[in-house]
């Protein structure tokens, strides 16, 4: 399991370990939609499977971007006076915002890493 999140973090390729899924890594801060590798480069095996493969990794992307939320929420939440403050929502947004193109290269990531036993 260790391996798995350290290979999933590295941005490797779930089959050899080596190759590299994200062209640019997991975190780059150039504008535009990040690009893949549609095969690795060191042992040859193709990343999305069939069109709409990636369809799931929606939910893997939400999933991160709630806990990111909950995380964001009682961090900030003890600078505050009241329990449930108006002004933490732009807070939770921002931070929300700053992570999008982190999570969809990571809920990618994720989603290979979880089927990457069935091969097509």
């Amino acid at each position: 399991m260790k391996n798995t999140l350290i290979n999933i973090f590295k941005n490797n390729c779930p089959n050899c370990e080596k190759g590299k899924v994200f062209k640019n890594g997991l975190i780059n801060f150039g504008f535009g939609f990040p690009m893949m590798n549609e095969y690795c480069r060191n042992c040859n095996t193709k990343f999305e499977k069939e069109p709409g493969y990636f369809f799931g990794a929606m939910f893997v992307n939400y999933g991160l971007g709630c806990a990111e939320a909950l995380a964001t929420y009682f961090i900030v939440a003890p600078f505050f006076d009241e329990t449930f403050d108006l002004r933490i929502f732009p807070i939770i947004g921002l931070v929300i915002l700053s992570l999008a193109i982190v999570n969809l290269k990571l809920s990618r990531l994720i989603w290979i890493y979880i089927f990457k036993n069935y091969s097509v």
